[in-house]
C-alpha cells in the first residue's frame, strides 16, 4: 500500500518508472491499450461488479487484480474519491525523433504549462481532435503526476506524449522536419478561422499567466489568434488549445 501511495511523489515515479492511474476511465483505457504495462490493478468488491467490462479482460490478460476495501484504496490514492479502482502502470515515455519519424500532421507544443489540470485536459482534447502527439517543455508540470493522469481520462494511453523538451531545440527540429510552427497568441494578424491549417503544423501554446515569450514567438513561422466575438478578455489555456486543434482538424479532414 505504501509503495502505491508513494507514486504521488515525483521521486518515486522516477525511481520506479511507474505511474498511478486512478478511476474507471483511466484504468479502462490502460487495460484496453496497454495491458502489458499494468503491474497491479486494485478494485473494491462493488467496483469489481460495476466495472466487469475491464476487470475481467484484465484478468484474462494476466494482470494481477487485487480486491481491496474502500479505506485501503483511499489510502493508496491521491484523489479524494478514486471511484473504486486504481492501477499501477509502467510508464513508457515517447521521444521527439520517434514522433517526427511518423510524419505527423498535427501537433501541439506546450511551453511552461504549470497547471496539471490544464495539461491533462490538453492531452484529452488533442486525443479527441486526432492530433498525432503532445509535446511538453522542460519547464512544465510533470506529465506523470496523478492529477495530470486523472485529467487525461485515459487519453494518455492513446497518443504519444513527449516531455522534458527544450523549446528552442524542439522548434528547430520541427522546422527542419517541415512542420509549420504556429504560435497561438492574441497579437496574431490571422485567426483560426482564416489561417491555412491544411499542411503539417504544430500549435505552440504559452504559459497560463504570461503567454509566449518573445524568443518563442520570433522562432515561429506565423502568429495566429483565437477570435473572441464576445466580451471575454481571454480563454483558458486548455480551451484555447482545443479550439486551435479542432480548427486544424476541420481543415485537414475537409
Amino acid at each position: 500500500m505504501r509503495s502505491v501511495r508513494g507514486l504521488s511523489r515525483r521521486s518515486a515515479r522516477r525511481r520506479t518508472g511507474r505511474v498511478l492511474v486512478e478511476g474507471p476511465q483511466g484504468v479502462r483505457e490502460a487495460v484496453r491499450f496497454a495491458p502489458e504495462r499494468i503491474v497491479d490493478l486494485y478494485v473494491t468488491a462493488e467496483a469489481e461488479q460495476r466495472y466487469a467490462e475491464f476487470v475481467e479482460p484484465a484478468r484474462e490478460a494476466g494482470v494481477f487484480v487485487h480486491e481491496v476495501t474502500d479505506e485501503v484504496l483511499a489510502a493508496m490514492c491521491d484523489a479524494d474519491t478514486p471511484q473504486g479502482t486504481a492501477a499501477v502502470v509502467e510508464w513508457a515515455p515517447s521521444d521527439l525523433p520517434g514522433v517526427l519519424a511518423a510524419d505527423p500532421r498535427l501537433l501541439v507544443l506546450l511551453t511552461h504549462v504549470r497547471d496539471p489540470g490544464n495539461l491533462g485536459t490538453v492531452i484529452r482534447g488533442a486525443d479527441a481532435a486526432g492530433a498525432d502527439a503532445v509535446l511538453v517543455s522542460d519547464a512544465s508540470v510533470d506529465v506523470t503526476s496523478p492529477k495530470v493522469v486523472r485529467s487525461t481520462a485515459g487519453s494518455l494511453f492513446h497518443l504519444p506524449v513527449v516531455s522534458g523538451l527544450s523549446i528552442p531545440e524542439t522548434l528547430t527540429a520541427l522546422g527542419a522536419a517541415g512542420v509549420r510552427r504556429l504560435a497561438a497568441d492574441g497579437a496574431g494578424e490571422s485567426t483560426t478561422e482564416d489561417a491555412d491549417l491544411t499542411g503539417p503544423h504544430v500549435w505552440v501554446m504559452g504559459n497560463e499567466a504570461w503567454g509566449l515569450e518573445e524568443a518563442t514567438l520570433a522562432a515561429c513561422d506565423e502568429v495566429v489568434r483565437v477570435p473572441i466575438h464576445g466580451h471575454a478578455e481571454s480563454l483558458n489555456l486548455a480551451m484555447a488549445t482545443t479550439i486551435c486543434l479542432y480548427a486544424s482538424a476541420r481543415q485537414q479532414r475537409a
